[in-house]
């Protein structure tokens, strides 16, 4: 099955949760109106044309331009966005995409992070996946089971994967830069 079929099964069955795509890139993707991620993300993994099993992984990225002689050339306003790979063990070689675009902040209150639910109980792997998206980009996953930080500690403030993260200058006494 090709990119176009993927797209156009989920354009079918999800119709305006489906809000993007670009199929003709290196991996090929839809983007999906969060409220629905869970819907999609069990079609693709239960129908039988695709039988995507395997969630490789969950990437969070930050698209801001710091740089105020560079903001009217970047292209983009600024917001995040989350990414699943996905794979199918049933069809060798099958790979697809999804991609949630989503506010820096939620409500536009700087420090409320964006909210998306959990897909930890489509796929068991996708617990440390978010975890990691939480703690170094700042996205909370709504129903997931542990969510907490996994590779910095509980009291860590920020999200360091994000461009406009001020790193600190010492952290329990030890001096950071």
């Amino acid at each position: 099955m090709t990119a176009t079929e993927i797209a156009a099964l989920l354009e079918e069955r999800f119709g305006p949760a489906i809000t993007g795509k670009k199929l003709d890139a290196l991996d090929p993707f839809v983007t999906v109106d969060p409220a629905q991620l869970v819907d999609v993300c069990r079609f693709l993994r239960d129908d039988p044309r695709l039988k995507f099993a395997l969630l490789n992984d969950i990437t969070g990225v930050d698209y801001l331009e710091t740089d105020a002689k560079k903001v009217a050339k970047a292209g983009f306003e600024p917001h995040l966005e989350v990414l699943y790979h996905l794979s199918s063990f049933a069809f060798p070689g099958l790979r697809f995409t999804l991609k949630l675009v989503l506010p820096r902040w939620k409500g536009d209150v700087i420090g409320a992070i964006p909210e998306v639910p959990s897909v930890s109980g489509v796929w068991r792997g996708a617990d440390w996946h978010e975890r990691e998206v939480y703690d170094l980009v700042g996205v909370f996953f709504n129903g997931h089971p542990n969510l907490v930080r996994i590779l910095l500690n509980d009291d860590w403030v920020g999200h360091p994967l994000r461009k406009d993260y001020e790193f600190p200058l010492e952290y329990h006494g030890i001096r950071c830069r």
